[in-house]
Protein backbone atom coordinates (compact mmCIF):
# COMPACT_ATOMS: atom_id res chain seq x y z
CA UNK A 1 0.00 0.00 0.00
CA UNK A 2 1.61 3.42 -1.15
CA UNK A 3 1.96 6.00 1.51
CA UNK A 4 -1.04 8.11 -0.24
CA UNK A 5 -3.12 5.32 0.29
CA UNK A 6 -2.11 4.46 3.85
CA UNK A 7 -3.12 8.37 4.89
CA UNK A 8 -6.45 7.56 3.34
CA UNK A 9 -7.08 4.08 5.01
CA UNK A 10 -5.74 5.78 8.64
CA UNK A 11 -8.32 9.05 8.27
CA UNK A 12 -11.05 6.91 7.30
CA UNK A 13 -11.20 4.07 9.92
CA UNK A 14 -13.07 1.11 8.85
CA UNK A 15 -16.74 2.04 9.91
CA UNK A 16 -15.82 5.02 7.16
CA UNK A 17 -14.89 2.35 4.59
CA UNK A 18 -18.24 0.15 4.76
CA UNK A 19 -19.45 3.58 4.49
CA UNK A 20 -17.66 3.75 1.22
CA UNK A 21 -17.95 1.04 -0.18
CA UNK A 22 -20.38 2.49 -2.97
CA UNK A 23 -18.60 5.86 -3.81
CA UNK A 24 -17.69 6.41 -7.66
CA UNK A 25 -15.09 9.11 -8.26
CA UNK A 26 -16.57 11.49 -10.67
CA UNK A 27 -13.99 12.49 -12.76
CA UNK A 28 -13.38 15.72 -13.88
CA UNK A 29 -10.11 15.41 -16.51
CA UNK A 30 -9.89 17.49 -19.35
CA UNK A 31 -10.94 14.90 -22.40
CA UNK A 32 -13.65 12.58 -20.81
CA UNK A 33 -17.01 12.73 -20.72
CA UNK A 34 -19.08 11.26 -17.71
CA UNK A 35 -22.44 9.56 -18.88
CA UNK A 36 -25.05 9.13 -16.47
CA UNK A 37 -28.71 8.19 -17.00
CA UNK A 38 -28.97 8.34 -20.81
CA UNK A 39 -31.12 5.62 -22.87
CA UNK A 40 -31.70 5.24 -26.90
CA UNK A 41 -33.76 3.41 -28.79
CA UNK A 42 -31.43 0.27 -29.80
CA UNK A 43 -31.78 -2.51 -32.28
CA UNK A 44 -29.68 -5.55 -31.50
CA UNK A 45 -26.88 -5.62 -34.05
CA UNK A 46 -26.04 -9.12 -35.46
CA UNK A 47 -27.64 -12.11 -38.07
CA UNK A 48 -31.44 -12.78 -37.45
CA UNK A 49 -33.14 -15.50 -39.27
CA UNK A 50 -36.52 -16.41 -38.95
CA UNK A 51 -36.97 -19.88 -40.40
CA UNK A 52 -34.62 -19.11 -43.71
CA UNK A 53 -35.59 -15.66 -43.93
CA UNK A 54 -33.28 -12.51 -42.87
CA UNK A 55 -35.38 -10.08 -40.43
CA UNK A 56 -34.62 -7.36 -38.28
CA UNK A 57 -32.93 -7.56 -35.14
CA UNK A 58 -35.32 -6.82 -32.20
CA UNK A 59 -35.89 -2.71 -31.36
CA UNK A 60 -35.91 -1.25 -27.90
CA UNK A 61 -34.98 1.47 -25.33
CA UNK A 62 -32.01 0.25 -23.58
CA UNK A 63 -30.69 2.74 -20.56
CA UNK A 64 -27.24 3.14 -18.77
CA UNK A 65 -27.06 1.25 -15.89
CA UNK A 66 -24.17 2.78 -14.09
CA UNK A 67 -22.21 5.73 -14.95
CA UNK A 68 -19.63 5.53 -18.13
CA UNK A 69 -16.66 7.59 -18.29
CA UNK A 70 -15.74 7.88 -22.43
CA UNK A 71 -12.90 9.81 -24.56
CA UNK A 72 -14.01 12.93 -25.49
CA UNK A 73 -11.92 12.20 -28.71
CA UNK A 74 -11.17 9.40 -30.72
CA UNK A 75 -7.50 8.31 -30.02
CA UNK A 76 -4.79 10.31 -32.51
CA UNK A 77 -2.35 8.92 -34.49
CA UNK A 78 0.77 10.52 -32.05
CA UNK A 79 -0.95 8.91 -29.15
CA UNK A 80 -1.32 5.22 -30.49
CA UNK A 81 2.48 6.12 -31.91
CA UNK A 82 3.49 6.28 -28.34
CA UNK A 83 2.62 2.74 -28.11
CA UNK A 84 4.41 1.71 -30.83
CA UNK A 85 7.68 3.70 -29.87
CA UNK A 86 7.40 1.65 -26.41
CA UNK A 87 7.50 -1.58 -28.17
CA UNK A 88 4.02 -2.92 -27.44
CA UNK A 89 1.51 -1.91 -30.20
CA UNK A 90 1.64 -2.88 -34.23
CA UNK A 91 3.17 0.09 -36.53
CA UNK A 92 0.32 1.38 -38.71
CA UNK A 93 0.94 0.20 -42.41
CA UNK A 94 1.02 4.16 -43.54
CA UNK A 95 2.18 7.55 -42.66
CA UNK A 96 0.31 10.34 -41.75
CA UNK A 97 -0.09 13.13 -39.49
CA UNK A 98 0.17 12.88 -35.68
CA UNK A 99 -2.36 15.06 -34.60
CA UNK A 100 -5.36 13.64 -36.87
CA UNK A 101 -7.13 10.94 -35.24
CA UNK A 102 -5.84 7.33 -35.63
CA UNK A 103 -6.98 5.23 -38.90
CA UNK A 104 -6.02 1.95 -39.68
CA UNK A 105 -6.20 -0.14 -37.00
CA UNK A 106 -7.72 -3.66 -36.23
CA UNK A 107 -9.48 -4.97 -33.43
CA UNK A 108 -6.21 -6.27 -31.77
CA UNK A 109 -4.63 -2.84 -32.36
CA UNK A 110 -7.80 -1.51 -30.45
CA UNK A 111 -7.24 -4.44 -27.46
CA UNK A 112 -3.55 -3.79 -27.35
CA UNK A 113 -3.69 -0.28 -27.17
CA UNK A 114 -5.97 -0.23 -24.36
CA UNK A 115 -4.45 -2.54 -22.50
CA UNK A 116 -1.17 -0.44 -22.96
CA UNK A 117 -2.80 2.98 -21.68
CA UNK A 118 -3.99 0.98 -18.67
CA UNK A 119 -0.60 0.00 -17.64
CA UNK A 120 0.81 3.55 -18.37
CA UNK A 121 -1.88 5.36 -16.30
CA UNK A 122 -2.91 2.69 -13.61
CA UNK A 123 -6.35 3.13 -14.63
CA UNK A 124 -8.37 0.59 -16.80
CA UNK A 125 -9.29 1.46 -19.81
CA UNK A 126 -11.22 -0.95 -22.59
CA UNK A 127 -13.22 -0.50 -25.87
CA UNK A 128 -16.99 0.06 -25.14
CA UNK A 129 -19.70 -2.60 -25.86
CA UNK A 130 -21.84 -1.98 -28.87
CA UNK A 131 -24.80 -0.91 -26.63
CA UNK A 132 -22.40 1.32 -24.71
CA UNK A 133 -21.10 2.93 -27.87
CA UNK A 134 -24.81 3.69 -28.48
CA UNK A 135 -25.87 5.14 -25.68
CA UNK A 136 -22.41 7.29 -25.47
CA UNK A 137 -23.71 8.43 -29.41
CA UNK A 138 -27.05 9.67 -28.34
CA UNK A 139 -28.39 10.93 -31.41
CA UNK A 140 -25.45 10.01 -33.75
CA UNK A 141 -26.48 6.40 -33.51
CA UNK A 142 -27.55 5.64 -36.60
CA UNK A 143 -30.16 3.23 -37.27
CA UNK A 144 -30.81 3.82 -41.09
CA UNK A 145 -29.17 0.78 -42.83
CA UNK A 146 -32.04 -1.31 -41.60
CA UNK A 147 -35.24 -2.21 -44.01
CA UNK A 148 -38.38 -3.76 -43.94
CA UNK A 149 -38.06 -5.29 -47.18
CA UNK A 150 -38.57 -8.93 -47.13
CA UNK A 151 -39.37 -11.66 -49.97
CA UNK A 152 -38.32 -15.22 -48.47
CA UNK A 153 -38.13 -16.62 -52.19
CA UNK A 154 -35.75 -13.80 -52.57
CA UNK A 155 -33.34 -13.08 -49.96
CA UNK A 156 -31.09 -10.61 -52.10
CA UNK A 157 -33.98 -8.08 -51.97
CA UNK A 158 -33.47 -7.25 -48.46
CA UNK A 159 -29.59 -7.59 -48.85
CA UNK A 160 -29.56 -5.09 -51.92
CA UNK A 161 -32.07 -2.61 -49.68
CA UNK A 162 -29.30 -2.92 -46.89
CA UNK A 163 -27.10 -1.94 -49.33
CA UNK A 164 -28.52 0.74 -50.60
CA UNK A 165 -29.71 2.27 -47.28
CA UNK A 166 -26.35 2.70 -46.61
CA UNK A 167 -24.50 3.18 -49.89
CA UNK A 168 -26.65 6.60 -49.38
CA UNK A 169 -25.54 7.29 -45.79
CA UNK A 170 -21.77 7.08 -46.79
CA UNK A 171 -22.39 9.68 -49.85
CA UNK A 172 -22.98 12.57 -46.89
CA UNK A 173 -19.84 11.38 -45.08
CA UNK A 174 -16.32 12.86 -45.56
CA UNK A 175 -13.89 9.15 -45.93
CA UNK A 176 -10.44 11.64 -44.79
CA UNK A 177 -9.32 11.89 -42.11
CA UNK A 178 -9.98 15.13 -40.63
CA UNK A 179 -9.00 17.31 -37.92
CA UNK A 180 -10.53 16.84 -34.49
CA UNK A 181 -14.14 18.50 -34.27
CA UNK A 182 -15.02 18.40 -37.93
CA UNK A 183 -17.78 16.56 -37.31
CA UNK A 184 -19.06 18.67 -34.44
CA UNK A 185 -19.94 17.55 -30.88
CA UNK A 186 -22.83 15.52 -29.69
CA UNK A 187 -25.29 16.49 -26.97
CA UNK A 188 -23.33 14.47 -24.37
CA UNK A 189 -20.11 16.61 -25.75
CA UNK A 190 -18.49 13.63 -27.45
CA UNK A 191 -16.92 14.59 -30.52
CA UNK A 192 -16.90 13.27 -34.11
CA UNK A 193 -18.96 10.49 -33.75
CA UNK A 194 -20.44 9.23 -36.89
CA UNK A 195 -18.10 10.98 -38.82
CA UNK A 196 -14.86 9.51 -41.11
CA UNK A 197 -13.37 7.23 -38.82
CA UNK A 198 -15.44 4.10 -37.70
CA UNK A 199 -14.44 2.99 -33.63
CA UNK A 200 -14.10 -1.10 -33.10
CA UNK A 201 -16.31 -2.24 -30.37
CA UNK A 202 -15.93 -5.38 -27.78
CA UNK A 203 -19.26 -6.67 -29.02
CA UNK A 204 -18.96 -10.21 -31.00
CA UNK A 205 -20.80 -10.75 -34.07
CA UNK A 206 -24.22 -13.04 -33.26
CA UNK A 207 -26.41 -15.21 -35.45
CA UNK A 208 -29.71 -15.76 -34.19
CA UNK A 209 -31.68 -18.47 -36.19
CA UNK A 210 -35.15 -19.28 -35.31
CA UNK A 211 -37.67 -22.05 -36.66
CA UNK A 212 -41.35 -22.41 -35.73
CA UNK A 213 -41.73 -24.76 -32.59
CA UNK A 214 -38.33 -25.08 -32.04
CA UNK A 215 -35.65 -23.22 -29.59
CA UNK A 216 -33.86 -20.30 -31.25
CA UNK A 217 -30.22 -21.22 -32.25
CA UNK A 218 -27.35 -18.55 -31.03
CA UNK A 219 -24.08 -18.43 -32.49
CA UNK A 220 -21.07 -16.18 -31.54
CA UNK A 221 -18.00 -15.59 -33.85
CA UNK A 222 -15.66 -13.60 -32.38
CA UNK A 223 -13.50 -13.32 -35.63
CA UNK A 224 -16.02 -10.63 -36.12
CA UNK A 225 -16.32 -7.67 -34.24
CA UNK A 226 -19.18 -4.78 -34.62
CA UNK A 227 -17.33 -0.95 -35.20
CA UNK A 228 -20.04 2.11 -34.97
CA UNK A 229 -19.28 4.87 -37.46
CA UNK A 230 -22.06 6.70 -39.30
CA UNK A 231 -24.03 3.06 -39.99
CA UNK A 232 -22.95 -0.54 -37.98
CA UNK A 233 -20.31 -2.52 -39.33
CA UNK A 234 -19.19 -6.42 -38.74
CA UNK A 235 -15.80 -6.05 -39.39
CA UNK A 236 -13.04 -9.33 -39.71
CA UNK A 237 -11.40 -8.42 -36.43
CA UNK A 238 -7.62 -8.87 -37.80
CA UNK A 239 -8.37 -6.56 -41.06
CA UNK A 240 -7.06 -2.66 -40.72
CA UNK A 241 -8.02 -1.25 -44.29
CA UNK A 242 -11.72 -2.05 -44.96
CA UNK A 243 -11.68 -1.10 -48.24
CA UNK A 244 -9.52 -4.06 -48.69
CA UNK A 245 -12.38 -6.23 -49.05
CA UNK A 246 -12.30 -7.24 -45.27
CA UNK A 247 -16.19 -5.66 -44.20
CA UNK A 248 -18.20 -9.04 -43.34
CA UNK A 249 -21.81 -7.51 -44.60
CA UNK A 250 -22.67 -4.40 -45.76
CA UNK A 251 -20.59 -1.10 -47.39
CA UNK A 252 -17.44 -1.44 -45.56
CA UNK A 253 -16.17 1.44 -43.36
CA UNK A 254 -13.70 4.22 -44.20
CA UNK A 255 -11.30 4.25 -41.65
CA UNK A 256 -11.04 2.24 -38.68
CA UNK A 257 -9.72 3.69 -35.28
CA UNK A 258 -10.03 3.79 -31.31
CA UNK A 259 -12.41 6.00 -28.19
CA UNK A 260 -11.94 4.23 -25.31
CA UNK A 261 -13.94 3.85 -22.07
CA UNK A 262 -12.91 3.65 -18.36
CA UNK A 263 -13.90 1.80 -15.76
CA UNK A 264 -14.74 4.00 -12.39
CA UNK A 265 -13.03 2.45 -9.46
CA UNK A 266 -14.96 2.57 -6.20
CA UNK A 267 -12.66 3.45 -3.28
CA UNK A 268 -12.10 0.26 -1.64
CA UNK A 269 -10.68 -1.01 -4.63
CA UNK A 270 -8.50 1.67 -5.09
CA UNK A 271 -6.67 1.15 -1.74
CA UNK A 272 -6.53 -2.18 -2.75
CA UNK A 273 -9.26 -4.39 -0.84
Amino acid sequence: MTLLKYAAFAALGLAGMAALQGFKATPDEEGLVRLEDVSVIYRHPGEFLQDETPVNGPLAEIRLQKPLTVMRNQVTRGEYERCVAAGVCEPLDTSGDPSLPLGGVNFNDAVTYAAWLSEETGEHWRLPTDQEWALAAGSRFKDDAYTEISDPDNPAKRWMAVYDAEAETQKETETRLMPAGHFGENEHGLVDLSGSVWEWTSTCYVRHHTKAGQEPVVTENCGVRIAEGSHRALMTAFFRDPKAGACSIGIPPANLGIRLVREETNLLEWLGF
